[in-house]
């Protein structure tokens, strides 16, 4: 599935790939440009204002590592030029977990969201699993954010929720957080 087109969505040109370390590993500038646009934005996705760009690519740095040795998979939703949207499946390590992934840093640029593209990365990432066994997801979000509602719409199973659980990317309060399941 690496580097072909894994879905796209009808209403718009966002194609989906499922990146190969080698082909994510250039892309390290477009990437941390989208963590630090989603977070600017006020996505909760474990970052505070102000969001530097040194922030961003330390942190996709790791990921990229974390990539490499084939401990995550990394979707790229847009043209080779243009990044709009990108998500995580992050693979549980452990020996008896072997059919589990989470569901990390789903991102979608402000200018490509209501447009279909969120849900698209999802699927994608759903599909990934399911092809590599994968039959368990977990994913936590902000409580009450537009990604909680898409998640919900998607068929996932909110199973809990705790208060005061991390501090909003502009400082202002501690929200919520949501968990959810999804059984493939």
């Amino acid at each position: 599935m690496s580097g072909e087109p894994s879905s796209s969505n009808p209403m718009n040109s966002h194609a989906i790939r499922l990146l190969s370390p080698e082909e994510a590993a250039p892309r390290l500038g477009q990437l941390a440009a989208l963590l630090a646009e989603a977070v600017e934005g006020g996505a909760s996705v474990n970052f505070v204002w102000p969001m530097t760009a040194s922030k961003a690519e330390a942190w996709w740095q790791g990921a990229l590592a974390s990539h490499a040795r084939g401990e995550r998979l990394i979707f790229w939703a847009g043209s080779d030029e243009e990044l709009h949207g990108s998500v995580q499946l992050v693979l549980a390590p452990q020996e008896n977990q072997a059919f589990r992934a989470d569901i990390a840093k789903l991102l979608v640029h402000r200018r490509a969201r209501r447009q279909g593209l969120g849900r698209a990365l999802m699927q994608a990432a759903e599909a990934e699993a399911r092809r590599i066994g994968r039959t368990l997801l977990t994913l936590d979000t902000e409580t009450g954010s537009p990604a909680e509602h898409l998640y919900a719409a998607l068929g996932w199973t909110k199973y809990g929720e705790i208060p005061g659980y991390a501090t909003c990317a502009d400082r202002s309060r501690r929200a919520a957080a949501s968990f959810f399941y999804k059984e493939l």
